[in-house]
């Protein structure tokens, strides 16, 4: 698999597995405890965001990966780069061996600086076979 990053991840039980960057191991560990404060809440969401958007293999035994990336609204000029980040996570899957299966778009509730709604796109990703 191309440029899958080690790491922890998410195996589609609530795990949190070791990936070595080639294979799956046996290595697991229980998902991280939930936040004590509304600022450690806010920090956990935004770094989920973050790595949602990251490349990575299915988990054991599946067939499906599911990525959510946040879109950004864009304060001063043109060009929010949402499908560049978008079109990144596509070919990354893509390169290990998945094609998009269905993409969906909603809103967070929230606004960006100038009141723009922040949109989260959750993509569901299939291995070819």
């Amino acid at each position: 698999m191309a440029d899958t990053q080690a790491g922890w991840y998410n195996d589609g039980t609530g795990t949190m597995r070791w990936w070595d960057g080639r294979v799956w191991t046996d290595k697991v560990q229980p998902p991280a405890p939930a936040p004590s404060s509304p600022g450690a809440l806010v920090d956990r969401i935004a770094a989920e965001a973050v790595a949602g958007g990251q490349p990575r293999p299915a988990a054991q035994g599946a067939s499906y990966v599911v990525l959510q990336v946040v879109l950004k609204e864009k304060f001063l000029g043109n060009g929010s780069g949402n499908l560049t980040e978008l079109e990144r996570a596509i070919n990354a899957q893509a390169s290990m061996g998945y094609r998009l299966h269905t993409i969906t778009t909603a809103s967070s509730g929230s606004t960006g600086f100038s009141g723009g709604d922040r949109v989260q796109a959750t993509m569901v990703f299939e291995k070819l076979t």
